[in-house]
């Protein structure tokens, strides 16, 4: 089985498109993907390379650490800075700063964040998990 026909496939067990006219159209986008990736000819250890990359890209997420270089900010605000190459940091009065660096959690187990996620970063800098605290 290729990965076009799988994915139809498990795309019949959720008994997608069914009605849904967006459905209809994220199962096609899906299949257009699949079926470039599929042309490529991967091998196992390349495959989950090049998913990986994509992944991280198609995020607009950063594929290596943020230097916090002046060419990667641009004022959003007077006197704040939105970093170019990942959105969720930030920086006022030359402190830098990841919005999400805490995430809270309510006893209902819904996520939010606050000006309380905000923690202080400094470069190079990677992105890693946020904390989860429970309110």
């Amino acid at each position: 089985m290729n990965l076009i026909d799988h994915a139809k496939q498990e795309f019949e067990t959720r008994d997608w498109p069914g009605d849904c006219e967006m459905q209809r159209a994220v199962c096609g986008n899906i299949l257009e993907l699949l079926e470039v990736f599929s042309k490529q000819g991967h091998s196992g250890s390349s495959a989950s390379y090049v998913l990986g990359l994509f992944n991280t890209l198609a995020s607009f997420a950063p594929i290596a650490p943020l230097t916090g270089a002046d060419n990667e900010w641009v004022e959003v605000e007077d006197g704040v800075y939105q970093n170019k190459r990942c959105s969720e940091v930030f920086k006022e009065e030359g402190e830098a700063y990841w919005i999400r660096g805490k995430i809270f959690r309510d006893k209902d187990g819904c996520l939010y964040t606050n000006s309380d996620s905000h923690v202080p970063i400094s470069f190079p800098w990677t992105k890693p998990k946020s904390e989860i605290i429970d309110a």
